[in-house]
């Protein structure tokens, strides 16, 4: 199998790299004033996902503003729910709206495991769109939330800050919460093989919420799941190259270990995991992405510079480090902030300092 001349799939690979790649999760958004524009142009934002053609304008205003190694598909995680029969809305300032909450084992028998390609055909298009878009300047990211994160959504009919009805679910009802992840890893590893058959150069897996569970908690009602979905992919595309697979569990650096034995290529770290520490932990099994604190942003260019430099040397001159943020940039981000990132990157990492 060749190797990957794209440094961000190299890295993923754990292979040599010029410098440290830099992607940044949620690097399409409202920060930018291009997107807000797209946005209004759109209508909302589900209409935007939904116009492969504006979705993939999105998708590339980061990489042409910033020089940034890799792309991320825009779209969102609750789309699964959507196909699976669940009404999805955005409420103004309210966050996703999820119809009829799972409250049942019932609600669950009534879900439907989507075909991709029926249901979730605009992504695919997107992804067609995007690709020739970016006509190989640099890879395509694909993803999809986790089982559990995609079941707090569609327990709780929306965002929750306590997650008192999944957390009820879980501890009076497990075989019905099961029963839901079982139907969500079959959704997910589908409609990420699709995503890959489609085009997209790498796949994550996004557990926003697995940071909410206890240690044995995790274990079987999240990464359990995962660990089914990374054996399900289809880690070669068709090109015939390598399709690396990360998994980014917010708040679980505890669980960095069993994380790296999943059969993943790269673990994501949110800012509360020592990097250097991790990357020992690690042992080599497997790339590690992160990891500053999104809220480094706020700071001065020249905190912003510091902090860069901090990372990448906590890192050290090894290979398998991919640079980004604990977690997404707020949408009162200045585009200014992040360019000076994405610049102290390429300085302070380039020549192989950090290879």
């Amino acid at each position: 199998m060749p190797e990957p001349h794209h440094r961000f799939l190299r890295a993923c690979l754990s292979l040599p790299t010029d410098r440290v790649p830099i992607w940044i999760m949620r690097q399409a958004g409202r920060y930018l004033p291009e997107y807000l524009a797209v946005r209004k142009q759109a209508g909302d934002f589900l209409s935007l996902c939904k116009n492969p053609e504006l979705a993939s304008q999105v998708t590339l205003q980061p990489i042409d503003r910033f020089g940034l190694d890799a792309a991320i598909l825009f779209s969102d995680i609750l789309v699964v729910p959507e196909a699976m029969g669940m009404g999805l809305s955005f409420g103004t300032g309210e966050g996703p709206i999820l119809e009829h909450p799972i409250r049942s084992a019932g609600d669950v028998d009534r879900l439907i495991v989507p075909d991709p390609t029926r249901e979730l055909d605009y992504v695919m298009q997107t992804i067609r769109t995007i690709r020739t878009a970016l006509a190989d300047r640099v890879p395509l990211i694909g993803f999809s939330g986790s089982p559990w994160t995609l079941a707090t959504y569609m327990v709780e009919g929306g965002s929750s800050k306590n997650f008192s009805r999944i957390k009820g679910m879980l501890y009076d009802r497990p075989e019905v919460l099961q029963a839901l992840l079982d139907r969500l890893v079959s959704a997910v590893t589908d409609y990420l093989n699709a995503q890959i058959r489609h085009g997209v150069q790498a796949v994550q897996i996004f557990d926003t919420w697995g940071g909410v569970l206890g240690h044995d908690e995790f274990l079987k009602f999240s990464l359990e799941s995962m660990c089914q979905i990374v054996a399900g992919l289809d880690r070669i595309g068709p090109d015939g190259a390598r399709v690396p697979v990360i998994l980014f569990a917010k708040g679980c650096g505890a669980h960095l270990e069993r994380m790296a034995e999943s059969g993943c290529d790269v673990v994501g770290l949110d800012w509360t995991t020592a990097l250097g520490q991790a990357r020992v932990r690690a042992a080599g099994r497997v790339a590690l992405q992160g990891n500053l604190d999104p809220s480094v942003l706020y700071a001065s260019p020249e905190r912003i510079r510091r902090e860069v430099e901090r990372v990448l040397t906590a890192y050290g001159a090894h290979p398998g480090h991919v640079f980004n943020l604990g977690h997404g940039i707020a949408p009162d981000c200045d585009p200014q902030k992040v360019a000076g990132l994405v610049a102290a990157v390429q300085e302070f990492s380039f020549g192989g300092a950090h290879r």
